[in-house]
């Protein structure tokens, strides 16, 4: 169901998928970028429903406890989390992925549809921890196209495999380029 609908978004707005099949993997941590805007949503979706993935992402538990509204955020994959305790989400993340065979961690690694001075940096450090995989995933919204371009297994030398991801994004054009910052990194921060 999930992939018709999927495909039906991208046709009904002109959009094209690009997922090659070595891409399509079951289990890791999926950043989509750039985000800068509400339509993001919708076009990612619909491009991972497509194509086969089913990816979950973190929301508030206060509109997953919505009478209409949750259900249909569950269905889309939220994974309901608790603001107000004192949560530590890299470490939750890492215990999904460990404990499942098949999950698709969606992490919005910019944070805010604004432009941002540097990414978050937790999509690392959960995919690090967890030993899978970052799916990088993106919109085009100059190709009008979503997919993911590339897999990376993580190396553990956080600049060098930071250096790749964000060589990856430099050519993407998101819908609001002022609000898209493709420098993902700050090169004289330690880690």
């Amino acid at each position: 169901m999930k992939k018709f609908i999927g495909k039906l978004i991208l046709k009904i707005f002109g959009w094209k998928l690009n997922v090659p099949q070595k891409f399509r993997i079951e289990k890791g941590v999926m950043v989509g970028a750039p985000h800068t805007s509400n339509w993001d949503a919708l076009f990612s979706l619909a491009g991972m429903w497509a194509s086969g993935f089913r990816p979950k992402f973190f929301i508030k538990k206060e509109w997953i406890d919505k009478p209409v509204i949750g259900p249909i955020l569950k269905w889309l994959g939220g994974i309901p989390v608790d603001r107000k305790k004192r949560n530590n989400l890299v470490e939750y993340s890492v215990q999904l992925l460990k404990n499942t065979d098949k999950l698709m961690l969606l992490v919005p690694a910019e944070g805010t549809r604004s432009r941002v001075e540097k990414w978050k940096k937790g999509f690392y450090y959960i995919a690090l921890q967890a030993g899978v995989p970052v799916v990088l995933a993106y919109l085009d919204y100059r190709k009008k196209e979503a997919g993911v371009g590339n897999v990376i297994k993580l190396t553990g030398n956080f600049h060098d495999d930071m250096l790749k991801i964000e060589n990856f994004y430099k050519n993407i054009h998101a819908k609001y380029p002022e609000k898209y910052n493709p420098r993902i990194f700050l090169r004289d921060e330690t880690y």
